[in-house]
Formats: structure tokens, C-alpha cells, sequence
């Protein structure tokens, strides 16, 4: 494994960030998280802790750039420097174009999009006046491919990976930057479907789904490999699913 470093961690409180959170630390890592929620936060500190591995949080809007920048020179301020940061925080309230969900989507672009933007407005000043960084920006399959009721959900994921590759090509090697991007995957995001039949959907699309702790294990690949190599794209699926 690559030397300890110190790894920000948004939409932390449940799903793949709380089990990203949970495997870096245990691999040495410090790790900083954050999310709306700070009760699971706070919950989620203790356990790493109780498992002597090093982590902290804070309250996090994603979609409030004063609050990223907050938050990333918090870490700054404590850590000393900001090695990693995974853009994770994410909503999928899927819905047909026709029901007109106009606050839905607007509430995806700002936390699926502005939200990865924010995060790299936060820190890549910070990594380029340390002369090193890595941005791991959590897309989903739903980059590379459309469906019904996701239109918008998929649209903000083509971002992501627009966005990801833009900075890449930008960065001249001093900042790395890596795509995960999930097959159905055990987490929340689901919760926040209000239309019947895009739920129902969801219910029977999830009949395999992967542990958010594989992605984790993605993830923590991605950010151990020597400085001078460069995981652009993962895309990971469950072995039984066809899309």
C-alpha cells in the first residue's frame, strides 16, 4: 500500500461513503467526513476510532461552496494537507420526464453536479500549491448508459464523467483523477425515489445488488497505486447483472 494519506469524504454518513470511510481508515488512512446527517457521523468517528483507526467530521452541505471550502481547509488545518478527496455525496429521486419533478431535478444537478464542482473548487487549489492531489468522483453505470425514469439522474452522471476527464486532461500529472462508477448497489439512494412506478422499478432492478463495500475496496485501489500512475475509470458491476 501507498503512504498514509489524508482522504475528505463527502455524503459520508451512509452507503459507499460510510463504508469508504470505514476501509481506508482501517488500511491507515485519516480520513475527514462529511454529511447533512452529523448523528451518524459522529457515530461512524466513534466506531473507526473504537477501531483505532484515525477519522473526524464535520456538517456538510455540498451544494453551498462556502461550506466545501469550509470543510476542506478544516482538514487542511488539521491534517496538514488534503491528499484525496471523494466526491461521493449523491440523490436519485427518479421519476418519468412527463411528471415534471422541476424540483427533483434541480435538486440533482445541484448535489450530483454543483456538488462535485464545489468539491473540486474547494481543493484543487490546496492540491495544486502542495504540487500533488486526487479527486475520486463517484459517477454510477447510469454514465454510460439511459434509461427510463433516470433521464436526469443519468444526465448528471454523464457530467461527472465530462467534468472528470476535463480535469484529468488539465492536470498535467500533478492531480490524479478517477471515475468509479457503480452497478446497483446497496445504499439509500433509493429512499428518496417519490414516483410509484420508477420505486418499483427500482425495487425489482435491485434484486442483485453489489455491497457498498466493494466500491470501498474500488475506491481504496484507485488511491494506493504509486504517484505516477493514474486509474482514470472503474466501473463496477454485480457478476449477475445485465446492465
Amino acid at each position: 500500500m501507498s503512504e498514509h494519506k489524508v482522504v475528505l469524504i463527502t455524503g459520508a454518513s451512509s452507503g459507499i461513503g460510510e463504508a469508504t470511510a470505514r476501509k481506508l481508515a482501517a488500511d491507515g488512512h485519516h480520513v475527514f467526513i462529511g454529511a447533512r446527517r452529523t448523528e451518524r457521523l459522529e457515530h461512524l468517528v466513534q466506531e473507526i476510532g473504537d477501531a483505532n483507526g484515525g477519522a473526524a467530521f464535520r456538517k456538510l452541505d455540498v451544494t453551498d461552496l462556502a461550506d466545501v471550502q469550509s470543510f476542506v481547509e478544516t482538514a487542511r488545518e488539521r491534517f496538514g494537507r488534503v491528499d484525496v478527496v471523494v466526491n461521493n455525496a449523491g440523490v436519485m429521486p427518479l421519476s418519468p420526464l412527463a411528471a415534471l419533478n422541476i424540483d427533483e431535478w434541480n435538486r440533482m444537478l445541484d448535489v450530483n453536479v454543483r456538488g462535485v464542482l464545489n468539491g473540486i473548487a474547494a481543493a484543487l487549489p490546496v492540491m495544486r500549491a502542495q504540487g500533488n492531489g486526487h479527486f475520486v468522483n463517484i459517477a454510477s453505470v447510469g454514465a454510460y448508459e439511459v434509461v427510463p425514469t433516470a433521464a436526469v439522474y443519468c444526465a448528471t452522471k454523464f457530467a461527472v464523467r465530462a467534468i472528470s476527464e476535463g480535469l484529468r486532461q488539465e492536470s498535467s500529472g500533478d492531480v490524479r483523477v478517477t471515475v468509479v462508477s457503480p452497478g446497483v448497489t446497496e445504499s439509500e439512494l433509493a429512499d428518496s425515489i417519490s414516483d410509484d412506478m420508477a420505486r418499483e422499478d427500482m425495487k425489482a432492478y435491485r434484486a442483485v445488488a453489489l455491497p457498498a463495500a466493494a466500491i470501498a475496496n474500488a475506491i481504496a485501489f484507485a488511491i494506493d497505486q504509486p504517484a505516477d500512475v493514474d486509474v482514470n475509470e472503474i466501473v463496477v458491476r454485480p457478476a449477475a447483472s445485465a446492465q
